[in-house]
């Protein structure tokens, strides 16, 4: 009598042992395909990238300045350091898949920044289901915008063709998160200020032939402690509507001798509030600097 349930029992056990050899096996077999992908991307990036001018920071660029920028420059910068052209960011945080509801979901991430001529590739994984990844790129390469969605890096679940609006929402997001190397935002690399009152201004900023502005709010510390855009491409299943969007800051430390946020988060500025899909902590950060810290201009 027992014999038969003894038989379902081990057929059941040995499809479970071959399901999840199945499952090892795309994983393994996606990550190989998914990081050759990535070797070519970042690939792409760095041929995008060109000489940085000048190479040092020089703090007299901060003359004429509205008063809350020149703050955060002399906050987070030393005078005479390099400027950052690479940064290489790590990143832990949670995702929210939910529209209508939360649904957070756990990721880690590599970053890579070039920061002349801007790009970036945003190389994810985000936990959905136990032992189920999706691999994410979402990237900024030579001008163009790149958003790619595969679930152990192999079944491409969403692949976005290569628009005006999500190049325009790619080179926005490298802005936001230029507190994270923040040579980018001097007016030597090209960002233009303008005053708005006592704890913000305006920046714009300019890229194949792309020229958006962007509102920073300082803290009473003199900080970045958020970054607003007035406008940006979002999908909506597959219907891409415009809202505002910001970026918020905080727990500053220093790493490679600058003043960088830890933590961050990203929403939508909705009629109906703030929808935040985004937060992250930073786990490492490392940079290629436009000469090296021993080759400084004396004073």
């Amino acid at each position: 009598m027992g014999q038969p349930g003894k038989n379902f029992l081990t057929t059941l056990l040995w499809a479970l042992v071959f399901g999840v050899a199945v499952l090892l096996a795309m994983a393994g077999y996606g990550n190989a395909r998914w990081n050759a992908g990535t070797t070519q991307l970042l690939n792409r990036l760095d041929a995008a990238q060109v000489q940085t001018a000048p190479q040092f920071y020089n703090a007299k660029e901060l003359d004429g300045l509205p008063a809350p920028v020149k703050r955060y420059f002399e906050a987070v910068l030393k005078d005479g350091q390099p400027i950052i052209t690479a940064a290489t960011v790590q990143h832990t945080g949670t995702f929210n898949l939910g529209e209508a509801l939360d649904n957070w979901k756990p990721f880690t991430s590599t970053q890579r920044v070039i920061t002349n001529r801007p790009g970036f590739d945003w190389d994810a994984r985000v936990a959905m289901f136990p032992g189920v990844a999706a691999h994410i790129h979402d990237a900024y390469v030579a001008g163009t915008g790149l958003l790619k969605v595969a679930i152990f890096g192999l079944i491409t679940v969403a692949d976005l063709p290569e628009t005006a609006d999500l190049s325009k929402g790619e080179f926005m997001r490298y802005c936001v998160e230029a507190a994270w190397y923040p040579t980018a935002l001097l007016p030597s690399q090209g960002v233009v200020w303008q005053a708005v009152d006592a704890q913000s201004a305006s920046a714009t900023f300019t890229d194949a032939g792309t020229t958006l502005s962007l509102l920073f709010r300082f803290s009473g510390d003199g900080l970045i402690d958020t970054v607003h855009a007035q406008s940006r491409g979002r999908l909506v299943g597959n219907v891409m509507t415009y809202a505002p969007w910001q970026g918020r800051f905080w727990n500053y430390a220093e790493r490679g001798g600058i003043l960088v946020p830890l933590e961050s988060e990203v929403a939508w500025v909705l009629p109906e509030g703030l929808k935040t899909y985004y937060r992250s902590r930073m786990t490492t950060v490392s940079y290629g600097f436009a000469r090296p810290e021993n080759e400084r201009p004396k004073p």
